[in-house]
């Protein structure tokens, strides 16, 4: 079968299941391969469990005479591309976001934004690598009128990938950094592999990108072209007469800003130029870029001025990404989602801006940065010897062999095993790392 028999047979069953121990009746199982598993070899228990077909991409598996399972070349491309037909059966606005830091509390930002005046699809969780975004796209339905779709990226031509599978109309990056280096090569590497969404969006006539204007590494790769639209957004006050302009007014611990559109739109409209004043409830200054950019959206979507205040003001973070815990004993910080040079060093210097009698760190270590580790990790205490926290704690073996003065632990157990020694008390703790540090264990604990 080519993709559009596939289709049609997807039509008749519309729902695709990848999961042998979830096989709703009359569903399609799709065989995916993993390090540890392959669903080839659970296609018949499948068809067997209710799945009206199974779809393959190993003839083994196949028993004779049994048209229920449905032999392909790659299952995985399969499934992008059958995400990829039901995608064009929507003429609806899609907007693909990726970048080193903030994706997933841009998405989810924009997304409140955007629901404000549409019925909005967006990705789950972190569902936004090669298997995230097809399951993604199979969620949109005629009901809705707009989608945000997250796109990450470990490895050169994942974002081209994606943005080939989900075809967004329009973009964002949030911005370039350190990550992943030991997958991408480079930092040049890492800006290649994210711009490949506006590589994309230029094989569109009507092409839109939201353009975070502070980003020299974004903003040299747009160059003068005449074939792409931009929307721009800033802190820089030389640039507000022609970027959606933004300022912090106090992050204590709470992000407040202020914003306004364009002054040469509000001019050419005739509208005044005040300010929009907006109290949010996420940490970190640096969560400003990620607010501008769903300013952006949501004005070029037409978005209520006062209502995109409102949705900025009501979002909550979740998933251990700038959140604020107040427990018996601390006041916790707590991003302990994803950690690489650039997200960690913005983690301190706002945690450093903080006012608190007493402050503390828990670190994780950084992952997937290849040769430039040891270098890193040192940048990393370097700023911390002088930054003045009471006391701080570095959880991985990558801080072994580092001289400092601060209390390491081999991993998360170890810390766990601590605290319950002797609970820190009074303190405004930071707890950062990425997942795979199972920081997020902590806080229930402190």
């Amino acid at each position: 079968m080519d993709i559009k028999e596939l289709y049609k047979l997807y039509q008749q069953h519309p729902c695709i299941t990848t999961d042998s121990r979830d096989c709703p009746e009359g569903s399609i199982f799709l065989a995916l391969k993993g390090e540890t598993f392959d669903g080839n070899k659970f296609a018949v228990a499948a068809l067997e469990k209710g799945c009206a077909y199974a779809i393959v991409d190993d003839k083994a598996v196949i028993p004779a005479d049994d048209d229920r399972l449905i032999l392909v070349d790659d299952c995985l491309q399969t499934f992008k591309d059958l995400a990829r037909e039901h995608r064009r059966q929507f003429d609806i606005p899609v907007i693909g976001i990726t970048g080193t830091n903030g994706k997933t509390t841009t998405k989810e930002l924009i997304a409140a934004v955007l629901s404000q005046k549409y019925n909005v699809l967006y990705t789950q969780g972190n569902f936004n690598n090669d298997v995230g975004v097809p399951k993604t796209l199979f969620r949109l339905t005629k009901e809705h009128e707009i989608a945000v779709v997250e796109m990450g990226a470990s490895h050169p031509g994942d974002i081209k990938t994606l943005a080939e599978t989900a075809e967004p109309t329009c973009g964002l990056i949030t911005n370039v950094g350190k990550a992943h280096l030991l997958g991408f090569g480079s930092f040049e590497g890492v800006i290649k592999t994210k711009c490949e969404l506006y590589d994309f969006l230029r094989t569109r006539e009507d092409g839109l990108i939201f353009l975070n204007a502070d980003n020299d590494y974004l903003v040299d790769q747009i160059g003068d072209e005449e074939n792409l639209w931009i929307s721009p957004y800033s802190t820089d006050p030389e640039k507000q007469y022609s970027c959606i302009s933004g300022e912090v007014i106090a992050c204590d611990p709470f992000l407040k800003f202020r914003w306004r559109e364009p002054l040469m739109t509000l001019e050419e409209e005739g509208r005044s130029t005040k300010w929009h004043k907006v109290q949010t409830q996420l940490i970190g200054a640096y969560n400003i870029d990620n607010l501008l950019a769903a300013i952006a959206v949501g004005i070029n979507f037409g978005v209520d001025r006062k209502k995109i205040c409102a949705a900025l003001e009501e979002y909550t973070p979740s998933n251990n990404r700038s959140q604020m815990t107040v427990t018996a004993k601390n006041h916790l910080v707590v991003d302990a989602y994803n950690a690489n040079p650039t997200s960690m060093m913005a983690a301190l210097e706002n945690f450093s801006l903080m006012q608190a009698e007493k402050k503390m760190a828990i670190l994780g270590q950084m992952g997937e940065l290849g040769a430039d580790s040891d270098k890193e990790h040192r940048l990393m205490i370097n700023y911390l010897e002088s930054a003045g926290y009471d006391e701080v704690w570095l959880v991985g073996d990558n801080f072994l062999d580092i001289p400092c003065p601060f209390r390491k632990f081999h991993d998360v157990e170890e810390v766990k095993t601590a605290i319950q020694e002797h609970c820190p008390e009074g303190y405004y703790i930071l707890i950062k790392g990425s997942n795979s540090n199972k920081l997020f264990q902590l806080p229930e604990l402190l």
